[in-house]
């Protein structure tokens, strides 16, 4: 062959090369074009109308990041804006700078209408018209930076209000803004720049706090950007963290890097099939467990409320968690789609312990937030380790453990040492309670939330439980042999007569209440939030016995089917003036409160199974809808949602600490789970449709599942969980116990 020849057919297999790769690259965009994008689902709007109590708020932050903003309304019914805040202290405990555009008068807090069809809300991008002053707000966010971008439609002269919202200062230096606020024994540091020169037109006292009315001094655009960061540490922090995120002034730049972001951890999980309305509940719950808890590292460094002082460490140190809420489905979930990230938590919780000298509960910025009942932390330390999750100090958390245990008050929303109401528990086994009209006794007590004394005796049961899997995997057998006794002290309080959970008194006597409505506010002299129909399934760490103390399976399950069909035997009026938190009613189940999430998924510890299949999809599609109605009780930042994500998938936690999975039903054809060590869960829903909700049978990598329950190794090892669907029941699958 001769040279020219050679180079022709050079030239062929390079055209050829090059045709395929082109096609092949064309076949890859295209299939990159075709794919969904998850984040397209989310809506924070969902639930932003609270059924009696909160509603869920339309944050725009990045995924567990410290800087959050949402508009102040009271919820998406009001029709008017009072300040976009620049921060939030922790989830519903305050704000952190007041910022409002506004035009004309500089007389008092600028307050605006808003148009519903006009406002943006995405995870990642809030926008708004001001109907007072023809202003459009538009705001978007790094980790702890974030920037607004205001659009002056009339061409007035562009203003700004700024003020404290709590002690502090505020100073502006042409285009450039320094502020504190202190609050809780620490400070939060702002470092601003707007786009253009601004001038104080005013400056005054407003309900003691510094406020200031600003303007820009450029006319020629009408446009003003204003860019800031927030540091716990110092200034100078808070000027490398803008100088980090935000260095200049692309403000859709710093749009796009937010939605890659969130992109990121919504479409970890895919879903195939279902309903669109679905497909939005499922990934604005999914949204929602992103907002807590958050990392307040800052280049290397925190500053830590828990011990006042700057911490030196490579590791995030993660804040604002309400364990009462998140120990049962958001630490959970986290667990599976975050490991590493949920084991950074758990070191926080332990740094937190070795700060304070407490194991926190409630632990938010400025130190743990004395709230609800338990020391719950327990459980979510265990549960992290017994699926794996071992970067943490596990000697260091069961030291601090056992020192809540041991030391510190059980007493609802108190923190501290013992009193002699948690000596009698450690003697007797159970906390005493008052009869109807007695007085307090011991001056600890809260004067509203009071003692508790059902709820704490059953929620330290499972917290003593946890305790003593601790000391099991330690080698502390003594500790081990005494804290599983005391996790037996949920018996104490069981009355076979009334098949309840009932308060004694100090004597060891039963106290004659009507367990639906006794008790106060909120039942909380016996109970909390919730009346004594819900507290009698509160004992997941041990549900054999707990179905021995109902009579067997039978007497478990009529009990559970009466649960959802009891009458309040009053007008859900006179029920909610006493019991505002228990929500999202059927019979005496409350879906809008987070005890009661494991309770529909216990008919898979009776012979009937499929009676979870069918109250998991009722109560997701009564109450779970895709509107600004859309939650039934208390976000929590994540504590409901959680549920919601597992119990969409198809699957529940019911006791957090035992890493084992039960089945519900899907709510899509198919939905995979992109785990970070590479591997892909996958459940698959065969012959599914909206009413085949029943699995006629199940499989686990091909073999047949006979058991509603599968491992969280199972899981995490990426085996395929496959479902028949059908109609109507199959009353003889899932029989068999794990």
């Amino acid at each position: 062959m001769n040279v020219k020849n050679k180079l022709n057919g050079l030239i062929v297999s390079v055209v050829l090369i090059f045709g395929i790769a082109s096609s092949i690259s064309s076949q890859s965009n295209k299939e990159q074009d075709n794919k969904v994008d998850n984040l397209q689902f989310v809506d924070p709007t969902i639930g932003n109308v609270g059924h009696l109590l909160q509603p869920t708020r339309p944050t725009v932050q990045l995924p567990n990041q410290a800087l959050r903003m949402y508009p102040m309304r009271s919820d998406h019914l009001d029709d008017r804006i009072r300040f976009f805040p620049l921060n939030l202290k922790s989830h519903r405990l305050g704000e952190l700078f007041a910022f409002m555009p506004f035009t004309g008068e500089e007389q008092g807090e600028p307050i605006s209408a808003w148009d519903e069809q006009l406002e943006q809300t995405r995870p990642y991008y809030y926008s708004t018209w001001l109907e007072d002053y023809n202003v459009t707000v538009e705001f978007t966010v790094g980790a702890k930076a974030g920037i607004y971008r205001l659009t002056f439609h009339d061409n007035e002269e562009k203003k700004v209000f700024l003020k404290n919202l709590n002690d502090g200062n505020l100073q502006l230096q042409e285009t450039e803004l320094k502020g504190v606020e202190h609050f809780e024994g620490m400070s939060a540091y702002l470092v601003g720049e707007f786009s253009a020169p601004m001038q104080v037109i005013n400056s005054a006292e407003l309900k003691n706090r510094q406020a200031e009315w600003l303007r820009a001094t450029n006319k020629a655009s009408n446009q003003l950007l204003f860019k800031y960061a927030i540091s716990y540490i110092d200034h100078q922090q808070a000027q490398q963290n803008l100088m980090n995120e935000i260095p200049g002034w692309d403000f859709e730049g710093t749009k796009a890097h937010a939605s890659v972001e969130w992109s990121k951890v919504m479409n970890q999980i895919e879903v195939k099939g279902g309903s669109e309305a679905h497909k939005r509940t499922f990934y604005t719950a999914l949204y929602r467990c992103y907002e807590r808890m958050v990392n307040i590292s800052e280049g290397g460094r925190y500053y830590s409320g828990y011990d006042k002082q700057v911490h030196e460490s490579e590791r995030d140190f993660y804040v604002d968690d309400w364990v009462w809420d998140t120990y049962l489905a958001h630490h959970p979930l986290r667990a599976i789609l975050h490991p590493e990230q949920e084991g950074d938590m758990m070191h926080s919780f332990v740094e937190m312990y070795e700060q304070s000298g407490w194991m926190p509960t409630f632990p938010v910025i400025y130190g743990d937030h004395v709230c609800m009942n338990g020391f719950h932390s327990t459980i979510s330390l265990l549960d992290a380790w017994n699926k794996g999750i071992r970067n943490f100090n596990l000697e260091k958390a069961y030291e601090g453990a056992l020192k809540n245990a041991m030391q510190a008050t059980m007493l609802p929303w108190r923190n501290g040492p013992k009193c002699q109401l948690d000596d009698f528990y450690a003697e007797k086994g159970f906390y005493p309670a008052l009869k109807p009209g007695d007085k307090e006794t011991e001056p600890l007590v809260h004067s509203f939330e009071k003692r508790q004394s059902v709820a704490i005796t059953l929620g330290h049961s499972y917290d003593d439980w946890a305790l003593a899997q601790m000391a099991k995997e330690l080698g502390e057998t003594e500790n081990y042999n005494a804290f599983m006794r005391r996790s037996d002290n949920f018996k104490n309080l069981w009355s076979a007569d009334d098949r309840l959970f009932m308060p004694k008194d100090k004597e060891g006597r039963w106290i004659d209440i009507d367990p639906k409505f006794d008790g106060g506010m909120g039942a909380r002299d016996y109970y909390d939030e919730n009346n004594g129909w819900t507290y009698q399934w509160q004992v997941q760490h041990d549900i054999p016995a707990l179905i021995e103390l109902m009579g067997g399976k039978d007497g478990f399950e009529d009990r559970l089917d009466q649960m959802f069909r009891e009458s309040l035997e009053r007008s859900k009026y006179e029920f909610w003036a006493k019991l505002p938190d228990a929500t999202g009613l059927v019979g005496q189940f409350s879906m809008g409160n987070e005890p009661s999430f494991h309770i529909p998924y216990l008919y898979n510890f009776t012979d009937s199974p499929w009676k979870t299949q069918k109250k998991i999809r009722m109560l997701i599609d009564t109450w779970y809808g895709d509107n600004i109605f859309g939650i039934p009780g208390d976000e929590d930042g994540g504590g409901m949602t959680a549920f919601v994500v597992f119990s969409c998938m198809g699957f529940y936690p019911v006791t957090p600490g035992i890493p084992v999975y039960t089945i519900g039903t899907p709510f899509f054809e198919e939905t995979i789970i992109h785990l970070e060590n590479g591997k892909k869960f996958t459940l698959k829903a065969h012959n599914f449709s909206e009413t085949n909700k029943y699995i006629q049978s199940a499989s686990l990598n091909g073999k047949p599942l006979h058991t509603p329950f599968f491992s969280h190794e199972e899981l995490m090892n990426g085996v395929s969980l496959e479902f028949e669907m059908g109609p109507y029941p199959n009353k003889e699958w899932g029989q068999q116990a794990p």
